[in-house]
């Protein structure tokens, strides 16, 4: 049996509430997320910046890493074992999972920024 344009009419609106609650839920519910996000997105701007600044200044950086490396060459070693442990967990990760786990890190971001837009 086809339906009038009525009922269509009021289906549509039925519908459109409940999509605007659901949504409102949803909304609700990441609302604890947000300052994990932000903090997140502070870090990033943060490091990126860290980067940008060192690959603007190479030859000082190399002064620096040569004069740490003069004065407590223990302190420097033992740093560079951890960064380079950290890194190491950090590849076997990635290709435990490929794209896992930025997947997720893309997916957070999207509901955020889609939550943002509202």
């Amino acid at each position: 049996m086809a339906k009038t344009r009525a009922e269509l009419d009021q289906e549509r609106a039925r519908l459109t509430e409940r999509i605007q609650a659901q949504r409102a839920n949803l909304a609700r519910e990441l609302a604890p997320l947000q300052r994990i996000t932000r903090a997140g997105n502070i870090l990033s701007a943060l490091v990126d910046e860290a980067v940008a600044y060192v690959r603007q200044r190479p030859l000082a950086m190399s002064v620096l890493a040569g004069g740490l490396l003069l004065v407590k060459p223990k302190g420097v070693w033992r740093w560079a074992k951890r960064g380079f442990f950290i890194w190491r967990g950090w590849r076997a990760v990635q290709q435990w999972q490929p794209g896992t786990v930025m997947d997720v890190v893309r997916q957070v971001l999207a509901v955020k920024n889609y939550f943002a837009r509202k």
